[in-house]
């Protein structure tokens, strides 16, 4: 169990690190086709990297499906979110220390002009959507082999279709960790990261088990 737990801190670290400086460093240049190719492709190296160790699960709002779906023990939820949690804040305290502020962003998600009803939707659809092709992906005689490449290709498209809506961020352990330092309206919103993300991950495993969306378990 150890070594998955570092292998989340370190997966997790990947994911949020190098999303996170793609939108602090290279926003302007890149655009939001580049940051959301930086968080997919962030996905994909982390899952190659230590997939094979822990799952790569990387988000909360996975592992709560994985439990819900008969996929992982619900005694080593707990673990699994505290490595995610540890490896996001781990990413933005570096972040910081290569010269990203508070007054600056640390790549905070954030509710766009559409409101708190939409992004509350949107990140409860999207992360359904998300946790759903991760679980399939990963089945046996899912993706194999291109699971992990699927997965990451997923996650750009969310980012392309929601980052006006919720800055889209199916991932609660990736948006708490920028909110703990920067506070003010990111921390404020912050139950809505939490509480759709993890309620799309619940619902995608419940149906995943119940062969709803894939053959049972």
């Amino acid at each position: 169990m150890f070594k998955k737990l570092v292998a989340e801190v370190i997966g997790t670290f990947i994911l949020v690190f190098l999303g996170t400086c793609a939108i602090v460093f290279m926003g302007p240049d890149i655009g939001k086709l580049g940051i959301a190719l930086a968080f997919g492709l962030g996905v994909i190296a982390a899952a190659y990297g230590i997939g094979a160790v822990s799952g790569a699960h990387l988000n909360p709002a996975v592992s709560l499906g994985m439990v819900a779906a008969g996929r992982m023990q619900v005694s080593d939820l707990p673990g699994y979110v505290g490595a995610q949690v540890v490896g996001a804040i781990g990413a933005i305290v570096v972040i910081m220390a290569l010269g990203g502020t508070v007054a600056g962003g640390l790549g905070q998600t954030a509710v766009g002009s559409a409101g708190p009803t939409a992004a509350l939707i949107f990140e409860f659809v999207a992360t359904f959507l998300f946790v759903t092709v991760i679980l399939g992906a990963t089945a046996q005689g899912g993706g194999g082999a291109l699971a992990g490449l699927v997965i990451g290709l997923t996650l750009v498209l969310i980012h392309l279709a929601g980052i006006n809506i919720s800055g889209a961020s199916v991932n609660p352990a990736r948006s708490l960790a920028p909110a703990l330092f920067v506070g003010g309206v990111a921390l404020q919103q912050i139950w809505l990261y939490i509480a759709a993300p993890l309620a799309g991950g619940l619902l995608a495993g419940v149906l995943h088990r119940s062969g709803l969306v894939s053959a049972p378990v």
